[in-house]
């Protein structure tokens, strides 16, 4: 166990003075333990909100409050979190009950997400916000080649490709159903079917917006009927 948790330990650069907390992280509830990780993923998503808020706020001095939401919002959710989690190997560490085990526990992405915030949560309580911010923004930098709202949301349209070709052996369609206002403010209202079925819709200031937001409702809800 322990050497397992140096293992980890290494990938994060960040060593646990009380290896109790780096447990209790990786915990999951199946376990049953008197303890689980959820407290700290609580924990841990609020630190992450603010950390990655932050990193935003400095890198994109020119951009508005709407575009540092969207660009956070792509970081900050379950894709995002499960990629980093993988990048760790996350799914090697946790401590699932047998039957979480053999049910594929270890390759969930919100069982791994959740590990991820739980375990920033930790360093949180023990090392502050700085040593998170190292640690994660130096995560999300290795694993995002850019970051820009186009190329984080060029991934939603990728993730959802990937998900239905895998799931339904077909790729999505996108429809514009709608464009609305003056050229210069134009709104773009377009739907995304799969199989001819209108899985979500969106609106956005160009076509590519539009269909990148509705490709990623759209993976929320393939990940929802999973």
């Amino acid at each position: 166990m322990h050497k397992n948790i140096e293992t980890l330990e290494k990938k994060l650069g960040y060593e646990f003075h009380d290896k109790k907390l780096i447990i209790e992280a990786l915990t999951h509830k199946s376990y049953k333990q008197p303890y689980d990780n959820e407290r700290l993923e609580f924990l841990g998503d609020a630190v992450l909100d603010l950390v990655v808020g932050e990193y935003l706020f400095k890198k994109f001095q020119h951009s508005d409050e709407g575009k540092l939401s969207k660009i956070r919002a792509s970081l900050v959710n379950e894709t995002g979190f499960d990629k980093l989690a993988r990048a760790l190997n996350l799914g090697d560490y946790i401590l699932l009950s047998n039957a979480e085990d053999n049910n594929g526990g270890r390759e969930k992405s919100s069982l791994l997400s959740n590990a991820f915030e739980a375990i920033m949560g930790a360093v949180y309580l023990e090392a502050g916000l700085k040593t998170v911010e190292r640690i994660a923004i130096g995560l999300i930098e290795e694993n995002h080649k850019e970051i820009s709202l186009d190329s984080l949301f060029r991934d939603f349209k990728t993730t959802l490709q990937e998900l239905t070709q895998a799931r339904f052996g077909v790729t999505p369609e996108y429809k514009v159903i709608a464009s609305r206002g003056p050229d210069h403010k134009k709104e773009f209202e377009v739907a995304v079917f799969i199989e001819d079925k209108e899985y979500a819709r969106a609106v956005g200031k160009s076509k590519k917006i539009a269909q990148q937001e509705a490709a990623k409702l759209a993976v929320d809800i393939l990940k929802e009927e999973k």
